[in-house]
């Protein structure tokens, strides 16, 4: 009786959408209901009616850094799809379902830098914002100045600085509260167009020399090691390996030079893959599940501990296990 009236307030709500269709790894069961809400106040009146009829909810971006169980997710899952912007001198504010990508390329049009390397990174302002997304020498937390958002618990939207996101590596206050993100505030800086677009045409270069391509991934598997002092490195030194002064230096190692090193690159259950390319990507060779996925995971997470002495986080979200 509540589905039904969710589908009435939402008539272009669709019933047992398969999530596979809406993941970069294409891999995912059904959805009881599956709505695209194309505005900011979509989102938060279909979370509202949910919560009042009780259906479980899950907003997503682009489905970029997500695995759907295989049994699908029993409720509704929102899919944040406003794309709109608005420049301001060098102030932009984004709708969380804007790309990260065509920002970057949008920006760099409209004269600005420092965010360039948004285009190496797959998926939405509002899932990029929620894990303080980055790459190629850039993070969230260097650009943003504010967030708006719609506080769960309250039932209120509200607005954080940067300060009061709490940034950290991979991670922001939205990871333990709450939280739906609506639209991000960035800072910029002027510069000619022809040097941003040639730095966006440099890091898509370097990806494509990096990253896997043509392949169904959600991106890095799992966050790179942050150590406190050396001596958690005790085993990994044993192990005999030189670790790079790069990495001492940040207090970071990549979780792809870990896996690399242990000779995983490639290996496959089911079919799911370590990708033969980098070691922190993790493919869909086709028809993969999502258990294919976790299995391999968990294989992987059990080496680098056993051999290494280090644990990996997940970096990949999980939805319906």
């Amino acid at each position: 009786m509540t589905v039904r009236e969710f589908l009435r307030l939402f008539p272009s709500c669709k019933e047992n959408e398969p999530m596979s269709a809406h993941t970069y790894l294409k891999i995912g069961g059904p959805a009881r209901l599956y709505l695209v809400a194309n505005t900011i106040e979509e989102i938060v009146s279909a979370i509202e009616v949910a919560q009042r009829f009780q259906i479980p909810w899950a907003l997503i971006g682009a489905g970029s850094n997500l695995l759907v169980a295989d049994g699908g997710f029993d409720g509704v899952v929102i899919q944040s799809a406003d794309r709109s912007y608005e420049i301001n001198g060098t102030s932009v504010t984004v709708a969380s379902g804007m790309f990260t990508g065509l920002l970057a390329k949008a920006t760099a049009d409209a004269g600005l830098t420092g965010f360039e390397w948004g285009v190496g990174v797959p998926g939405t302002i509002g899932g990029a914002t929620y894990g303080n997304a980055g790459c190629f020498g850039g993070e969230m937390k260097d650009v943003v100045t504010s967030v708006d958002a719609y506080d769960v618990v309250n039932g209120k939207r509200v607005t954080y600085t940067n300060v009061e996101c709490r940034f950290r590596y991979r991670d922001s206050r939205f990871k333990h509260e709450p939280h739906v993100i609506l639209a991000t505030t960035l800072m910029l800086h002027a510069r000619n167009p022809v040097t941003t677009h040639k730095k966006i045409e440099e890091i898509i270069e370097k990806r494509k020399e990096m990253q896997p391509q043509g392949a169904f991934s959600a991106g890095c598997l799992f966050k790179n090691f942050e150590f406190r002092d050396e001596s958690e490195l005790e085993k990994l030194r044993c192990n005999g390996d030189e670790i790079p002064s790069e990495f001492l230096a940040k207090h970071r190692i990549p979780a792809g030079w870990l896996i690399e090193k242990l000779g995983l690159k490639g290996y496959t259950i089911g079919k799911a893959q370590v990708s033969p390319v980098h070691g922190n990507f993790l493919l869909n060779l086709g028809g993969a599940t999502a258990q294919d996925v976790i299995a391999l995971s968990s294989y992987v997470k059990m080496k680098v501990r056993d051999e290494l002495g280090i644990l990996l986080e997940d970096e990949v979200q999980l939805l319906g296990f």
